[in-house]
C-alpha cells in the first residue's frame, strides 16, 4: 500500500544552504583572504585599486553585492548547521528551540547583509 501523505522533512533545505556554505568557505573565502590580507598589504595589489570609491562601486553593483553578501551568509548557514547538529552529536538535545535559534541567527544575518548592502 502507498502511503499518500507521507511526513515531509525540511531537513534537505538545511543540508542544502550547509552545501553551499561550505562550498563557499572553502572555494572563494581562501581567495578573498590571499587578496584582501595578503596580497594588498604586501603591496602586489596595489592601494589604489582598494580606494574607497572602487570599492564602494564594487558593492554597490549587482555582482559585488551579491559576493559580499554570499560571503557573509553563506559560511553562517553552514555554521550554524554544523552547530545544530554538534550539538545533537555532544548529546545536548535542543530539540525544535536549538534548531529555530541556530537558523534564526543565519537568517538574521544573512537579512543583516543585505540591509547593509543596500545602506552603502
Amino acid at each position: 500500500m502507498v502511503n499518500r501523505n507521507p511526513k515531509r522533512s525540511d531537513e534537505p533545505v538545511w543540508w542544502g544552504l550547509f552545501g553551499a556554505g561550505g562550498t563557499w568557505f572553502a572555494m572563494l573565502t581562501p581567495v578573498t583572504i590571499l587578496v584582501l590580507g595578503i596580497l594588498v598589504p604586501l603591496g602586489v595589489i596595489g592601494p589604489e585599486s582598494m580606494n574607497y570609491l572602487r570599492v564602494a562601486g564594487f558593492v554597490t553593483s549587482i555582482i559585488g553585492a551579491l559576493f559580499v553578501i554570499g560571503s557573509i551568509s553563506m559560511p553562517m548557514w553552514h555554521a550554524m548547521h554544523r552547530l545544530h547538529h554538534g550539538m545533537h552529536d555532544l548529546k545536548f538535545h535542543t530539540g525544535t528551540a536549538g534548531k529555530i535559534a541556530c537558523y534564526a541567527a543565519a537568517a538574521l544575518a544573512t537579512v543583516l547583509s543585505v540591509v547593509f548592502i543596500f545602506m552603502i
